[in-house]
């Protein structure tokens, strides 16, 4: 299936991916709070939403 060197690029290519992510996002961290500051409000309005449809779904099919 898979060589040992290719499961061993893998491995090592997934970790050093993950590390350069936590890297660059704690670099711009504060930036990403400034920029996004009322995303929260928003998400939970679309989950909100979502979960109308779905209860008014379920109600208007029975």
């Amino acid at each position: 299936m898979f060589s040992k060197g290719q499961i061993v690029f893998a491995v090592l290519f997934a970790i050093s991916f993950v590390v350069a992510i936590v890297m660059a996002f704690k670099k711009e961290r504060a930036q990403h709070q400034k920029n996004f500051k009322g995303v929260l409000k928003l998400l939970l309005g679309f989950i909100l939403f979502i979960v109308l449809l779905f209860i008014l779904k379920t109600y208007l099919k029975s």
